[in-house]
């Protein structure tokens, strides 16, 4: 067999980082780890390929090389995917298809020639005999979930690891808290479920070995979800592991904001490693949070929560929405308020929309107030229903954040407070990564000499320089986030609804 794994390219959004990869000259931010996880999966004597269309373009040559073509995708690539089988039909390749686009709206996908949805680890192995035997079927799906100490290690070789800004790895699924928006429970369960110490470790072992030093992405829905192994087991082994090796990685996750409580696992996650966090923080809202069944934001102070974060060594990365029912149009200037106070540098606000299978969408089909599937464009004006504000106050007020908080005033302001409390943990002197020479210099012509932001950029170059030194390659990189978030405000600004 030839095989061929396709992965569609993502359009320019919030988190395609598009405008600063090239700062680093980079292609994309993260390889196609799915793909690379099924390819693992597929016996060793067929022939594979991996394109991914966010880093190379697509031949016809390369389509009709392949007995199949397997494609995984999300949400947000539904129309490079539609343009992709429009292409394999019209050159007769069979196409294979899961992940989570497909597994999500399977009906939309009729014309695929075999479905393989839900968790690969279950419903690949049987489409693989039927496909030996001659007699696949067109659907393959499952309920049960996947032991991940069955998921072997990703074929790195297939990737050119160059293009990439970081790489990526899993170590669990799930999350315990079971949020009214978020279609994380529906596709992989409350109950965590994670990868054994002796499967991580080898998973790290196979990135060092073949020669990767730099950023690694725990894509994990929510990496704290089992705290007990994670402290008595996966970390100590991780920080030892990081230590014999001298510290090659650094390492990016999610987790929920109880996060903030455990003081011991923020200072053995920074130890182990860790230097950024996502946190689904929504709302400063105490009813949005009710609203949607965020149980772990109620009764605290999201506030001092991030600060405390921020402190212990990890920078904050956060989600914000606006749109929920409870919501009044002061929701926009508290949402302002809280961003710029955080000091939360990369802070995606976006509107409510309800993703296929989550308790949101089935309520609101039950409220007849569904209009339309999601985009799974997080940042778009648009949203998929009716809301209880009216619209136009909903979008003005949505377009007022995103025009407020990426103005370069604003961020600038925002990094500098971040700056001020954030306590990283040193080894040793300055250390800048690959690239990331040339795009200080690149920084200097396209943000201090060219770009709106010249005032603001060299205030923060040598208030950091000066004041803060070790965190100087920080605070440069935090300045290409911002011109990257700020093309994309305005692209959302002069967006027709």
């Amino acid at each position: 067999m030839k095989i061929l794994l396709l992965y569609p390219n993502n359009p320019d959004t919030f988190w395609s980082f598009r405008h600063a990869l090239k700062f680093i000259s980079k292609k994309a931010c993260y390889p196609p780890l799915g793909l690379l996880t099924v390819a693992a999966m597929l016996p060793e004597s067929w022939e594979k390929r991996l394109v991914d269309m966010n880093t190379q373009t697509l031949s016809d040559k390369e389509l009709q090389w392949a007995d199949y073509v397997f494609l995984s995708a999300m949400t947000i690539q539904r129309d490079s995917v539609k343009k992709l089988l429009t292409r394999c039909r019209q050159l007769g390749v069979c196409t294979v298809a899961g992940g989570p686009l497909f597994t999500t709206s399977p009906a939309e996908f009729d014309d695929v020639d075999h479905l393989v949805l839900n968790e690969a680890e279950i419903t690949l192995p049987p489409f693989l005999e039927d496909l030996q035997r001659g007699h696949a079927r067109h659907l393959y799906t499952s309920e049960c979930r996947a032991e991940l100490k069955d998921t072997p290690v990703p074929l790195w070789e297939l990737i050119d690891a160059k293009k990439y800004a970081a790489m990526n790895i899993q170590y669990s699924r799930g999350c315990p808290f079971d949020c009214e928006f978020c279609d994380i429970t529906a596709l992989f369960g409350r109950v965590p479920r994670t990868k054994t110490t002796e499967q991580l470790l080898e998973e790290l072992e196979s990135l060092y070995v073949a020669g990767w030093r730099g950023g690694v992405f725990f894509v994990d829905d929510n990496f704290i979800g089992d705290r007990k192994k994670l402290k008595n087991d996966i970390l100590p082994a991780l920080i030892q592991w990081m230590t014999s090796r001298g510290h090659p990685f650094s390492f990016i996750t999610e987790a929920s904001i109880n996060l903030a409580d455990d003081e011991e696992l923020l200072e053995m996650m920074v130890t182990a490693g860790f230097e950024e966090v996502f946190i689904g923080i929504e709302t400063p809202s105490e009813e949005g949070h009710q609203e949607s069944g965020k149980e772990q934001n109620k009764n605290r102070d999201l506030l001092d929560c991030v600060k405390r974060i921020q402190k212990s060594g990890l920078q904050v990365q956060a989600g914000f929405i606006v749109g929920f029912d409870s919501d009044s149009p002061t929701i926009f200037e508290r949402q302002i308020r809280f961003i710029q106070e955080s000091g939360i540098a990369t802070a995606m606000v976006g509107m409510l929309t309800a993703l296929s299978g989550t308790k949101l969408y089935q309520r609101l089909v039950r409220e007849g107030r569904m209009l339309e599937d999601a985009s799974g464009n997080n940042t778009s004006i648009a949203t998929n229903f009716v809301p209880k504000m009216k619209m136009e106050v909903l979008v003005n007020g949505y377009r007022t954040i995103i025009d407020t908080i990426y103005a370069p005033k604003n961020y600038y302001r925002r990094v500098i407070t971040f700056l001020k409390d954030y306590q990283p943990l040193q080894r040793g002197g300055i250390h800048l990564k690959p690239g990331y020479l040339g795009a200080l210099f690149k920084s200097m012509l396209i943000l201090g000499f060219l770009g709106k932001e010249r005032f603001q950029y060299w205030k923060l170059f040598f208030w950091s320089l000066f004041r803060r030194p070790r965190l100087f390659p920080t605070a440069i990189t935090l300045a290409i986030y911002g011109f990257h978030f700020r093309k994309i405000a305005e692209k959302i600004s002069y967006s027709p609804r």
